[in-house]
């Protein structure tokens, strides 16, 4: 399979970087998540049950995540690997066995590190540089090929790092998402309708998700891939929905899949943080670093703006980022100090971590 070239690579970079400073751009604070479905914010109360079901049974769930063979995607994938291993066995924890899903069509280097299953990309020029189209349809040939001992599966990301155990948050048939501020159907209905015409319900009935992350049953989402596929390749080939979505689309063929096969899900507040805009870490379980943080040295967020000191994964999108990142200055929030010190972690105690990627 031919590899990127570097020029390729910077301009994906810079796309990048625009793309999270017009999100940032569009709120500071998050909003209400839209619809009628259940949201949960990870109170007493929720902790309370979840800990009372875990004394019941345990009911494992397996940690999923599609990745490609570019260094980029492979130093995140082994850092959230290593949490994932960190984490896995605590209490509290209902993670069971762990697959990369690997679309680029062969194997890599990490293959003995992570255990990894490999699938095939979408037809040449089909995601027309569009890469996370292949989020679906790697999916779905893992869950038909794969031998897959539990019943859950969460479809988590490379650039996931786990920060608390992390039980199974689904509940039976209901499967569990993370409220996203900018998924909203109701603000697009001329679009969302070509998808999912009226009769099949109110747009209510789309939860403001992605598939990133989900707890859901395994036969589930055997059933509901096929679906998030064909939506997905579907909204890419209409121009409208194309250039209203961006890079949000598959997150949207997501919710509509869901919507199609009357599934929604419980709706967790708590299943992540996203630095810089979420500032504690808490009893949260995860923690998706997808925005740049960048600061001034006095600690002031400058939005926006590169900053005096900054993180943003898109600044290795050619090389893994080096060991012992410096550490925020005084006054930056505690998710973002966090992020950083188990990025150093993970590289410190990974072997042969400038060889990897």
């Amino acid at each position: 399979m031919a590899r990127a070239s570097p020029f390729f690579l910077v301009l994906i970079s810079l796309g990048f970087f625009f793309v999270t400073y017009n999100l940032v751009t569009m709120v500071i604070h998050y909003q209400s998540a839209e619809g009628d479905q259940e949201l949960i914010d990870g109170g007493s109360s929720t902790q309370s049950y979840d800990l009372k079901r875990l004394n019941e049974h345990k009911r494992l769930f397996h940690v999923a995540l599609t990745a490609t063979d570019a260094a980029y995607s492979k130093w995140q994938c082994r850092v959230m690997y290593y949490w994932y291993k960190k984490m896995k066995d605590r209490e509290g924890s209902e993670m069971g066995g762990f697959t990369r899903v690997l679309h680029s069509g062969s194997p890599d280097n990490l293959m003995e590190e992570i255990p990894t299953f490999v699938v095939d990309p979408l037809p040449e020029g089909r995601d027309r540089g569009y890469i996370v189209l292949n989020r679906p349809w790697a999916f779905v040939q893992w869950l038909q090929r794969a031998t897959i001992e539990e019943d859950y599966i969460l479809m988590a990301e490379p650039d996931h790092i786990f920060v608390n155990p992390l039980p199974n948050l689904a509940r039976g048939s209901d499967p569990a998402g993370f409220p996203f501020f900018y998924i909203k159907p109701s603000e697009n209905e001329k679009i969302v309708r070509k998808f999912f015409p009226e009769e099949k319900g109110p747009l209510t009935s789309i939860d403001p998700i992605g598939n990133s992350p989900v707890i859901i049953q395994k036969s589930q989402l055997q059933k509901l891939a096929p679906t998030w596929m064909n939506v997905s390749l579907q909204m890419k080939d209409d121009s409208e929905t194309d250039k209203a979505f961006g890079w949000v689309l598959e997150m949207y063929a997501y919710a509509i899949a869901s919507a199609l096969h009357g599934v929604r899900h419980i709706l967790r507040k708590d299943f992540m943080i996203q630095p810089p805009w979420d500032l504690k870490v808490g009893k949260t379980f995860i923690i998706h670093y997808t925005y740049g943080c960048d600061y001034s040295l006095e600690g002031k967020l400058t939005y926006g703006k590169i900053g005096e000191w900054r993180f943003d994964k898109r600044t290795y999108i050619l090389n893994a980022p080096p060991r012992n990142l410096s550490l925020p200055p005084p006054g930056v929030p505690e998710s973002v100090v966090t992020l950083v010190k188990m990025v150093n972690d993970a590289t410190a105690n990974i072997p042969g971590w400038e060889d990897g990627s």
